[in-house]
């Protein structure tokens, strides 16, 4: 695999969480800014942390397992796509536990989410629950 290596790495992470955005339709990629605002502050941190390290010599890249390309700083072009790849991954799993479980992770369905969901029908659930009396715990 050779110089492709790297590219091949994080081209497999994408295929392999692909099917949580077709199947599970989890609309990671349709709400494309959500996820950049979320990534954008663990890119630059990273970023500018792997940039310092290859410039004080701790850090280096194998150019037999890279494409070779370099950008300004030297870090590798995969290694910056590394920074979107992996967390867009993290996310998409994220978001397809979200949808299967209903699990809100701290925060409610979003208005997009179609009524149908599981996460939607948990909610409509726990509101019937809440006006009937039922499902309140005594404390």
């Amino acid at each position: 695999m050779g110089s492709w290596t790297y590219a091949a790495l994080l081209a497999g992470c994408l295929v392999v969480t692909a099917p949580l955005e077709l199947v599970l339709r989890v609309r990671v990629y349709a709400r494309w800014r959500r996820f950049l605002l979320a990534v954008l502050p663990e890119f630059v941190v990273f970023v500018a942390w792997v940039l310092y390290a290859i410039a004080q010599g701790h850090w280096d890249y194998s150019a037999a397992l890279t494409l070779g390309v370099r950008l300004p700083g030297g870090i590798p072009v995969e290694e910056v796509l590394f920074f979107l790849v992996v967390p867009l991954c993290s996310v998409l799993a994220l978001e397809a536990v979200r949808k299967v479980t209903g699990w809100d992770a701290g925060y409610p369905a979003s208005p997009d989410d179609s009524l149908g969901s599981i996460a939607a029908r948990n909610e409509r659930g726990a509101d019937r629950g809440a006006e009937s009396g039922k499902g309140m715990e005594a404390r």
